[in-house]
């Protein structure tokens, strides 16, 4: 028999009856000497037609599959324990992670402590952290915030509150480190607070500035709101070259369509700006462990890694500054361009009630609502209907306040000296125990370099001795404070005895007001709370 007779008859094309069909559409005239297609069909049929199984152990199987993937999802009662899913589904991976149910986000505090949360797609930074305020029993401001931690990656950064921490938490990597941290963030909306000017040096400032030096600071910041111009930010900066661990000084310059950097010099001639980085698309962290895993120049580094990026490091644009005052700059500088005016939105609301973040309507009590202004100096008492009749009283009611509060701002006399005076400052959230320098530095470095920021904590060289540490123009600043005796009157004093306190709570409330040797007031305490 012929080879080549066999081979044009047992063509390739038998394999697969539906490619000859669809070539006989396409207008390929059928081949001779090939069965017919219903031959075909009817063979092919014949030699893959499976088995019906009627009854048995795998129709009871099938059954049961069945049977349990109708039942509804069981709540994990140990989300803590569990690394995937908090949720025991029987359906595994069959929604999608920002479907508009309910999603568990685990948070952590500052001693390690986590709470795990049931919230919606669409929930905020700021609702979860209005959540976390109310369970910790904590007093609620605009300085507590999410940061999202990367420790594999030594990234870390504040969310906004507008952003979703759903969204956010489904573009960790799967089986990482990445988690959330509930703390206080006093520099998030220092700009809306403190003079522009603090945060924004002159030298960083590209354009003349003589049109905005006579505006204050609410005009300042207003004008650039609604202008949308906000000015062009320029300096050095050390930068990474991917893939090395060589870093290399250039003069950088933000501009609204991106961040770049000239290639001689300060030259701004289009020919010598390089471009580097889309601020739109990337987030802003800051280095936590610049130095030991990318071998930074100092310690002052941030990174702007790009929305899509979930894992790795080859997609990071890191940049290191000189100090602290420029890296705060570069950061809040991106957040404006990045966000505008919606900071500010962010800022408004969050000084409200934690109501207006959610859908609830706000609710007021039958005791607010019938709460009026009363006269009770005669024999009865009267409504005060006229407004600036109200307002004197209660500025008559404060004063008196006042007077009657004063001994606590005076000399001790020998009876109010106890015992329990000695440590009753341990009850306070701005007392923090055994602290090192070292710790007490990164505490409030990440609670935020603001002016008034402070913490009290136990001396490590006196044993008797305590420590105010405080921030001012982006420094921390340490005082001793020593007891001392006077006619066998126990004091506390900063100033070898010229100014006495009774305690250390008397001496944190007189500078609360005073500043006296310090070099501003105290302002924001860092603190953790438990959760």
């Amino acid at each position: 028999m012929d080879l080549k007779a066999l081979e044009s008859t047992h063509s390739p094309a038998l394999d697969n009856p539906y490619e000859r069909e669809g070539s006989a559409s396409r207008g390929l005239a059928p081949l001779k000497g090939l069965p017919e297609k219903a031959d075909l069909l009817s063979l092919e049929v014949k030699r893959s037609q499976p088995l019906l199984i009627q009854s048995g152990k795998w129709g009871r199987l099938r059954e049961e599959e069945s049977r349990s993937s109708s039942l509804p999802d069981i709540p994990n009662p140990f989300p803590e324990l569990c690394n995937s899913s908090p949720i025991l589904s029987n359906t595994p991976n069959s929604s999608s992670p920002l479907e508009g149910g309910p999603h568990m986000v685990k948070v952590y505090s500052e001693d390690g402590t986590c709470r795990s949360l049931e919230v919606r797609a669409g929930a905020t930074a700021r609702h979860l952290c209005d959540m976390l305020v109310e369970r910790a029993h904590c007093l609620s401001d605009e300085s507590w915030s999410l940061v999202e931690l990367h420790p594999h990656l030594g990234l870390e950064r504040c969310l906004e509150d507008h952003e979703s921490v759903v969204e956010v938490q489904a573009m960790w990597p799967a089986g990482g480190d990445s988690k959330f941290i509930f703390r206080k963030n006093f520099t998030k909306y220092e700009l809306f607070r403190g003079s522009p000017y603090a945060l924004f040096p002159e030298d960083m400032i590209a354009g003349n500035l003589e049109a905005h030096k006579g505006l204050s600071h609410s005009e300042l910041v207003q004008n650039f709101l609604n202008s949308g111009s906000w000015p062009e930010i320029q300096g050095y900066l050390h930068m990474k070259e991917s893939g090395r661990k060589v870093w290399k000084r250039f003069f950088f310059f933000l501009r609204r369509s991106g961040l770049y950097y000239s290639s001689k010099g300060t030259s701004k001639d289009p020919r010598h700006l390089q471009y580097f980085a889309d601020v739109n698309e990337s987030n802003a962290y800051c280095l936590t462990q610049g130095k030991k895993l990318y071998s930074a120049p100092t310690e002052f580094g941030f990174c702007l890694k790009p929305h899509k990026m979930r894992s790795g490091t080859k997609g990071l644009k890191i940049l290191c500054s000189e100090d602290e005052p420029s890296r705060t700059c570069w950061l809040t500088a991106i957040r404006l361009f990045k966000y505008g005016a919606q900071l500010y939105k962010n800022y408004q609301l969050s000084r409200r009630s934690p109501q207006s973040w959610t859908d609830v309507q706000k609710q007021r009590f039958v005791s607010d609502s019938t709460l009026v202004p009363m006269d009770f100096s005669g024999c009865t008492g009267r409504v005060i209907e006229n407004p600036l009749e109200a307002l004197s009283v209660a500025l008559e009611e404060a004063q008196s306040w006042r007077k009657k509060t004063t001994h606590r701002y005076s000399l001790p006399t020998p009876c109010q000296t106890t015992p329990s005076s000695a440590v009753i400052h341990k009850t306070q959230p701005w007392y923090h125990g055994r602290l090192s320098r070292d710790e007490t530095q990164h505490l409030i470095t990440q609670q935020g370099m603001v002016d008034g920021v402070f913490l009290v904590r136990e001396s490590t060289r006196n044993p008797k001795g305590f420590v105010l540490s405080l921030c001012h123009f982006q420094k921390i600043k340490h005082y001793l404070i020593l007891p001392c005796e006077e006619d066998g009157k126990p004091f506390y004093s900063m100033d070898d005895g010229q100014t006495k306190f009774l305690d250390l709570i008397q001496l944190v409330e007189f500078h609360q007001i005073n500043r006296g040797i310090l070099p501003c007031t105290l302002k924001h305490y860092c603190t953790s709370v438990a959760l």
